[in-house]
């Protein structure tokens, strides 16, 4: 990166970005390291998933099965640029297009429900313009193509993500508190190798036709080991949190 007093607007918004991801990460006591993945490449964890669940259905017939409408669903990170520069950074929004996901749901005992969500790090879309100019002011700059491109590949390499050894992006319940519409859910979180658990408040529905969830949460990045990019002792730099927003549409089974 060319010296701040002289990177272009685009370089140090790529640069900001790139932070996001953890291109600067260092692990920590407080987070969980998970084994490297058994599966091999190509494996279908996707495929896996659904077969699982519906092991888990043919356990429990009482419970209804729930796939996740990918069409109807959507979950956005939004990142934000920070320090006394940051007018000279840029916001971000990237979007995950393809996601995964299953419930299995008994209406009588909603603590019981079990659910998973996971997508692919090499299909996130990242600062697509038409989403860009929905979030208003905040996130008006252009970005040109190129950089977007840029940044996509460095995020997703060797040198941060490393999506061709860790290629999922696992979200999965483990308690479910609440009646509905209002429910608490802790969630454990897999990225880059790393767990971490947290609770987030779901507003549900749930009837004969579709399951449906929407949501918020912030993830800091220092609690999955990852130092947030900054340069002049703070003077831009990249905020540690990260929000999360979401979605969510799963139509039912049949049994």
């Amino acid at each position: 990166m060319l010296p701040l007093a002289f990177a272009p607007r685009h370089a140090l918004a790529v640069a900001m970005f790139l932070a996001m991801v953890g291109l600067t990460g260092c692990s920590t006591p407080a987070v969980t390291a998970l084994a490297p993945p058994t599966l091999t490449q190509g494996t279908d964890e996707a495929g896996q998933l659904a077969e699982r669940f519906a092991t888990l259905q043919r356990a429990n017939p009482q419970a209804q099965l729930f796939k996740l409408d990918a069409e109807a669903s959507n979950l956005t990170v939004h990142v934000f640029r920070a320090g006394r520069a940051a007018a000279l950074g840029h916001n971000h929004v990237l979007q995950a297009p393809a996601l995964q996901g299953w419930a299995l749901v008994t209406p009588a005992a909603l603590g019981q429900t079990q659910m998973e969500l996971l997508f692919r790090l090499d299909e996130l879309q990242l600062d697509a313009p038409a989403q860009r100019a929905r979030l208003g002011p905040g996130w008006a700059s252009e970005l040109s193509p190129a950089a977007v491109a840029a940044t996509r590949s460095n995020m997703l390499g060797a040198a941060g993500l490393q999506a061709d050894q860790y290629p999922w992006v696992r979200l999965r319940a483990v308690k479910l508190v609440g009646e509905l519409p209002k429910l608490a859910v802790q969630v454990e979180i897999e990225l880059h190798g790393q767990s971490r658990s947290q609770w987030l408040a779901l507003e549900a529905k749930l009837d004969d036709q579709r399951l449906s969830a929407r949501g918020a949460l912030v993830l800091r990045q220092s609690d999955f080991g990852l130092t947030p990019f900054s340069v002049g002792a703070g003077l831009l730099a990249v905020a540690d949190e990260l929000l999360v927003e979401f979605e969510l549409v799963a139509r039912p089974q049949a049994r």
